[in-house]
């Protein structure tokens, strides 16, 4: 039986603490995931049609990449504070092996390979080259690990989203959680904006297919 319904769903709350405890931890990790989801969707479709879709491939690449940071702090905290021995993340119990050893190291490596090589290609000059190859390779394994990660927990998804936004089972600091997820958001418009100019020569190189 789950940790949540043996101390049962009204005592919660105050078992949680103000910022929702282990299961605030698990809603923003969520909600952080649903909103990446709906962002890389879009980065799927620009990586389809590559060449029209250059800017906003760049764009929504840039715009991603607090989300992201977001949902590795969420994940990160969970790892944390279970292995710190917290109670209620030890009453959570631990991912499944196989997550927890390797699908989700490899997201995490992967992931920092993708987009730390796709910053730095604003910071060099348009050609075909290691660190332009490197972010095509770190791509395809992203997309199969992560895509792994994201099987895996898709079930879950709909049942911890409809828990965040209904009153009924809502556990503390929902609020704070829906704005921290929308900050990363607007905060990720505001990095793309200030940066996309650096992507000038890239989509230029693109447009011209060489």
């Amino acid at each position: 039986m789950p940790a949540e319904r043996r101390f049962g769903v009204e005592a919660a709350p105050r078992a949680q603490g103000r910022s929702g405890g282990s299961a605030g931890n698990e809603r923003l990790t969520a909600v952080t995931g649903a909103a990446l989801i709906a962002l890389l969707a879009v980065e799927g479709v620009t990586i389809l049609f590559i060449r029209p879709l250059i800017s906003v491939h760049v764009f929504v690449g840039l715009m991603l990449v607090p989300p992201v940071a977001l949902k590795l702090a969420s994940t990160g905290w969970r790892f944390a504070r279970y292995y710190a021995g917290s109670r209620a993340y030890v009453l959570k119990g631990p991912p499944h092996a196989l997550m927890r050893f390797a699908v989700a190291p490899a997201v995490v490596v992967t992931t920092a390979f993708l987009f730390g090589t796709g910053v730095a290609m604003l910071a060099v000059r348009p050609q075909r080259g290691p660190l332009l190859e490197l972010h095509k390779a770190s791509f395809v394994l992203w997309l199969v690990v992560t895509g792994a990660h994201v099987l895996w927990h898709l079930p879950r998804l709909a049942g911890l989203l409809g828990g965040e936004l209904s009153r009924r089972t809502r556990v503390p600091a929902a609020r704070l959680r829906l704005a921290l997820v929308g900050g990363s958001i607007a905060l990720g418009a505001v990095l793309a904006a200030s940066a996309f100019h650096l992507a000038a020569p890239w989509l230029d190189w693109v447009r011209l297919g060489r």
